[in-house]
């Protein structure tokens, strides 16, 4: 079985991302034959959608589990739809994670997760402010546009 496991370095002894659709590369274990093959995510830079364009690509690999740190409700969705069994949480090297895996100590995601302070804010603000300008711009001097001059009888 295939197992991509995102990391932050192209190497079994990497540390692993805990970012699933912007994780710099992936160590990719066949579970069978002991083999692995490092890829490079591209779509880590993404303007946005990185997490769909990630599990699609992951998936076009053959993959059938994934071992990272959080998986976005976008990037879940589209890896349940192919299959691919998820585990969510992991940290520490990609060769401790695989083995955690192998002796049964990782747990499966049902749901999808995202990890504290990862992604944007709802900008949420009231604006409520009250403005603390003068109002004195042009046209708005000492007369309030009235005219300062005389006028006055000869």
């Amino acid at each position: 079985m295939k197992i991509a496991i995102s990391s932050f370095m192209p190497d079994i002894n990497s540390d692993i991302d805990p970012r699933f659709g912007r994780c710099q590369y992936f160590v990719i274990c066949d579970s069978d034959t002991e083999h692995f093959e490092t890829v490079e995510n591209p779509h880590c830079g993404a303007a946005g959608g990185a997490g769909v364009a990630t599990a699609q690509f992951v998936a076009s690999k053959g993959v059938k589990a994934v071992i990272t740190g959080s998986v976005g409700p976008n990037a879940f969705g589209v890896l349940s739809a192919a299959g691919i069994q998820m585990y969510g949480g992991a940290t520490g090297k990609v060769r401790d994670a695989l083995e955690a895996f192998r002796a049964g100590r990782l747990q499966a995601l049902q749901q999808p997760q995202m990890a504290g302070g990862m992604g944007m804010g709802r900008g949420r603000g009231a604006g409520m402010g009250r403005g603390g300008g003068g109002g004195r711009g042009m046209g708005r001097g000492m007369g309030g546009g009235r005219g300062m001059g005389g006028g006055g009888r000869r």
